[in-house]
């Protein structure tokens, strides 16, 4: 099993979308890539912590490949607007790549559309979010 993370907006279509993929394990939807110790829901929505809402996802490599979540990635948001997906406004919301290992790395910057804004950066700390929030879809 491997890991990817991806933040596209709000993270409960985001979820959704990986989660029916044939390969994909589990998803978790959570906040990641902010500076506030096991953020809330309610915390992040303010737009004050640095977090992302974003989603984990673990899959096998031998049914999917991170290229192809990759692919879906670029097709299931805009990566051409900051800190926006839709009416979600605030850097919550924004276009990241989380990448695990130096391999994510690379084939993340190479499918990287040139016109995207989207951050390809090292994943940090996950925090899952609150209950309610997984697989509300």
């Amino acid at each position: 099993m491997d890991k990817a993370t991806f933040a596209a907006g709000c993270f409960w279509g985001v979820e959704d979308k990986f989660r029916k993929l044939n390969g994909v394990i589990s998803t978790l939807v959570g906040y990641t890539d902010g500076q506030t110790e096991n953020p809330t829901y309610e915390e992040v929505c303010l737009d004050t912590t640095g977090h992302a809402e974003a989603v984990e996802i673990i899959f096998d490599p031998e049914k999917i490949s991170y290229e192809e979540l990759l692919s879906v990635f670029w097709k299931i948001h805009n990566p051409t607007t900051l800190n926006r997906q839709g009416f979600d406004v605030g850097s919550q919301y924004r276009s990241a790549i989380f990448y695990h290992n130096d391999e994510q790395k690379k084939l993340a910057l190479e499918s990287k559309p040139q016109d995207a804004v989207t951050e390809i950066i090292p994943a940090t700390k996950f925090w899952h979010a609150e209950e309610y929030h997984q697989q509300y879809y």
